[in-house]
């Protein structure tokens, strides 16, 4: 998927004009912030599970490339190849090459954001392989001219009812249908043809364990297992960063996971899926390939930013996100959207070419507060910010105000007397009104909301004229 991030601004004032998509947003926002809540009070004690998995997640980071050989080595007991790539081009020639191998025509898949950020679907049929998504809204994006998805979790959220009957109609050639049960089953039927005729069946993975040499599969619909059982090769393409060591670690995070996620105390399906195979088995594939990829997560290992590594890919800082809730998710520009993805943006794909994501937010903290794996995502935004003036990426008039402050800011007794000024400015400024339209010397930021008007004193004159009152 290319990255449109240089192009927030832009893209953000467009889904803000769209009536049809804030239609969407309204009906779709808050349904997993109140089922979350409702799911984590059924663990007996929720923040000591999040802290098991911090320290779950940190000693996989800390030690990434013990646990990836370790994993190497016991995926290739089973009798599965580990493959390695590092960026989005490698990943494409891997899977294409394994595609060409086998003879491989048709490939079903699983949701995998890896696939989305290396543009995997568009190699394969450039090697004339048939790519068929599987999971229902990833399907409805595919037919729907690849429509991008706009969640991580929820990929054709931003579609209503209408939209997909309309869609399905078009494209299937079938009578039109407005309920969501004969929409559902259209798709079944469609897709089941697709699952007996695939050659090979590609997935992401959403943990890595270690001491099984196994991938970790989370879904609601049931197509994994369908996709990764049924073809005779099995890809798995996930990213560096998911492995995790033991089993036992696998089943604190699913504790996790789809209660962030959906707010399901467990997904509907939930699979392991170890080596090829054997003899006896009445399903699983003959061959079975692990692509584990870099794509710039090597580097953000020894960085300041190492925390976002632990992410599990949850999707609830999005939904809490009131930035996300208002703009939806191709606002951002690439595959990862919301307050993850205006950190995981500027690593992956490169801080200047993604100059507005860090300030996509609000810095509110609700992000960081339901963050499973509580990586402080406001702190890092901040950081993001920090390298972006440092490196003169920022206008020159902002780099120019903020030394400026930071100047007057360490000399209380002029930063009093502009303080002063200030309040009496901006209070002429609103005249009777209680709010500021615009503030001339921050017209950008003041051109979409209200500044409330100051009284004309200052904190410290406004507190010495109460000194001594009751």
């Amino acid at each position: 998927m290319e990255s449109k991030s240089m192009h927030f601004k832009a893209n953000a004032s467009a889904k803000l004009a769209d009536v049809v998509l804030q239609g969407n947003l309204k009906n779709a926002k808050g349904k997993f912030v109140t089922a979350r809540a409702k799911a984590i009070t059924e663990l007996d004690d929720f923040e000591a599970t999040r802290d098991a998995a911090v320290a779950i997640r940190n000693k996989v980071i800390d030690n990434l490339d013990i646990w990836l050989e370790t994993f190497e080595r016991k995926a290739e007991d089973t009798g599965a190849k580990v493959l390695w790539a590092k960026d989005g081009a490698e990943v494409c020639r891997l899977v294409v090459e394994i595609a060409r191998k086998h003879g491989v025509k048709k490939v079903t898949k699983s949701k995998s954001m890896l696939s989305e950020e290396a543009g995997l679907n568009q190699a394969l049929e450039a090697a004339g392989v048939q790519p068929v998504e599987t999971d229902l809204g990833e399907y409805i994006l595919q037919i729907d001219d690849n429509d991008p998805p706009s969640h991580i979790i929820a990929p054709a959220v931003h579609k209503s009812l209408d939209d997909v009957a309309n869609l399905f109609h078009k494209v299937h050639g079938t009578p039109r249908k407005t309920e969501i049960p004969a929409l559902t089953r259209e798709a079944r039927e469609v897709l089941r043809e697709h699952f007996l005729s695939a050659e090979m069946g590609m997935s992401g993975g959403n943990f890595l364990v270690a001491e099984t040499g196994s991938v970790a599969l989370v879904t609601n619909e049931g197509n994994g297992r369908m996709v990764t059982t049924l073809p005779r090769v099995h890809v798995v393409v996930t990213g560096i960063e998911k492995v995790i060591p033991t089993l036992e670690d696998l089943s604190t995070l699913m504790r996790l996971l789809p209660r962030s996620a959906t707010g399901q105390s467990i997904s509907n399906y939930f699979s392991i899926l170890t080596g090829t195979k054997r003899p006896g088995d009445h399903d699983g594939p003959e061959h079975l390939y692990f692509v584990l990829v870099d794509s710039g997560r090597a580097d953000v290992v020894a960085s300041d930013f190492h925390e976002m590594l632990r992410c599990i890919r949850c999707g609830a800082c999005m939904n809490h996100c009131p930035v996300y809730q208002t703009i939806g998710g191709h606002a951002y520009g690439w595959v990862y959207p919301g307050p993850m993805g205006s950190v995981l943006t500027p690593l992956y794909t490169g801080l200047d070419k993604a100059l507005d994501l860090p300030h996509a937010a609000t810095l509110c903290n609700q992000c960081g507060v339901v963050c499973p794996v509580k990586i402080p995502l406001p702190e890092l935004l901040r950081k993001l910010r920090e390298k972006q003036t440092e490196q003169g990426m920022r206008p020159f008039t902002e780099r120019l105000g903020l030394r400026l402050w930071a100047w007057v800011a360490q000399k209380p007794k002029l930063y009093a007397l502009g303080a002063k000024i200030g309040a009496r400015y901006l209070k002429w400024l609103a005249g009777d009104s209680d709010r500021i339209r615009l503030l001339p010397a921050a017209p950008e930021w003041s051109k979409g909301r209200d500044f409330p008007a100051p009284q004309g004193k200052t904190f410290r004159e406004m507190y010495a004229a109460r000194k001594g009152q009751p």
